[in-house]
């Protein structure tokens, strides 16, 4: 009742600001998760190994992390709408390339355009985002949580629907038609977004990039969105050669095995977006037990060997379900919880500050989504799936422990000061030394 108070006290401006985002959170996350049911299989026959193939994948995350903190930095230069609609612009170019690649001959051709034209949508993928986030907390300076959570909504469902659309588009009428097909969804969106997106002041402040990333604060909020960005990547290239192993599922079924942590991530999110704008006090728990409850989850998923207990496709399904809404519970209270913490340390508020966290927000779940799969990779074929995530799930561990013996030391810090006061010391030491 409380979100559709919300969304009923939207002004126009506003509305269109979330079907704007709306279009690039679900369009954008369509067109990334289609790669996975067909390029794999695509790419071996054009002479690209296991190896490679993942670093196609990962190049699009680490692109993405080093362009994603540039654009940030100069967003008010830029300007954050040229920015949104040329990162979009970009991206859909982008998809419909990926979908000539079959054309070209195999080899180091193939693989070598693979990594470029990957390149060059994570730049776009990235100019995009990063100036979304921006634009949101422009509009939305009080409920900024509330409205990202409730747009994770759109996150998820491009995620679930990719790649069931995907490998139905490929099956039907072969390698190029997915792509072309949602590039040509994500140009047409371009001029739509064009109209109806407002366009924001931008004013150059004085806010550094290094001032912001030192603070203690926001290092150990990094962590934890590097922890969740790494945790959910690891399984994108285990998970589902796992399930065919151990419960022998057909593969028409392991995209179902997906929605569990999809629909209960994108379906928690705009409330815990709304306790968070509600009550900010609470974010700090939010984050704390979000990242023990993920590295318990983690620690589940297989389950870990030193356990005992024999893996069953409901306790999987069940665990997954769990993992989203714990991911939801440390990713939707970050954004907020890193302006705050800006806000305390003297920068000024408007979109430049807005770029740089954004920018930031973006690069670390980037650096996470590459060194998620990438690591995560390596573990499952050294120890099996069952230790390589209950060790993935040390990132949010670490996370969750640091951020909370961080509050902790915090609050009993900010305690001691109110007992005493330095003006109760000072008045105490002028008394002590007019007695003598």
């Amino acid at each position: 009742e409380a979100l559709g108070e919300e969304l009923r006290r939207l002004t126009r401006e506003q509305l269109c600001t979330v079907a704007a985002t709306a279009s690039i959170n679900f369009s954008s996350m369509i067109c990334y998760s289609i790669l996975g049911p067909f390029f794999p299989s695509e790419a071996e026959k054009k002479g690209a190994s296991n190896t490679v193939v993942g670093l196609i994948f990962g190049c699009f995350a680490l692109v993405n992390f080093l362009v994603a903190l540039l654009l940030g930095n100069y967003l008010t230069h830029i300007g954050a709408k040229f920015m949104f609609v040329a990162g979009m612009f970009v991206s859909g170019c982008g998809t419909i390339l990926f979908g000539m690649l079959d054309k070209v001959p195999s080899g180091p051709t193939f693989i070598g355009l693979c990594f470029l034209v990957r390149a060059v949508d994570a730049v776009g993928f990235a100019a995009a985002m990063t100036a979304s986030f921006s634009i949101l907390a422009k509009a939305f300076p009080n409920n900024i949580a509330t409205v990202l959570g409730s747009l994770e909504i759109f996150t998820g469902l491009g995620l679930v629907l990719g790649p069931p659309l995907g490998g139905f588009l490929y099956q039907s009428f072969g390698y190029e038609v997915p792509f072309i097909t949602l590039g040509c969804i994500v140009l047409v969106l371009v001029p739509v977004n064009m109209c109806i997106l407002p366009k924001y002041d931008s004013i150059p402040s004085k806010g550094s990039f290094w001032k912001l990333i030192l603070l203690p604060k926001v290092l150990l909020l990094c962590l934890t969105i590097f922890s969740l960005s790494a945790c959910l990547g690891f399984l994108d290239p285990t998970m589902s050669l796992f399930i065919l192993k151990k419960f022998k599922l057909p593969a028409g079924y392991v995209g179902l095995v997906f929605l569990g942590l999809a629909l209960s991530y994108s379906l928690s999110s705009p409330l815990l977006g709304l306790l968070s704008d509600k009550l900010p006090y609470l974010r700090k728990w939010l984050l704390v037990f979000g990242g023990l409850m993920t590295a318990l989850c983690f620690f589940m998923l297989g389950p870990a060997p030193v356990l005992h207990i024999e893996s069953q496709l409901w306790m999987f399904v069940l665990v997954l379900v769990l993992v989203g809404f714990s991911l939801g519970m440390s990713a939707i209270p970050v954004f907020p919880e890193i302006l705050h913490c800006a806000y305390e340390n003297g920068f000024e508020e408007g979109l430049s500050l807005l770029g740089l966290v954004s920018g930031l927000f973006s690069a670390m779940w980037s650096l996470g989504a590459f060194a998620g799969p990438t690591l995560g990779g390596f573990l499952n074929e050294k120890l099996g799936f069952e230790w390589a995530s209950a060790i993935q799930g040390g990132w949010a561990l670490l996370s969750g422990l640091a951020t909370g013996i961080f509050y902790i030391t915090e609050a009993t810090r900010r305690s001691s000061s109110l007992q005493n006061p330095p003006g109760n010391n000072e008045e105490r030491s002028h008394l002590m030394g007019s007695e003598t």
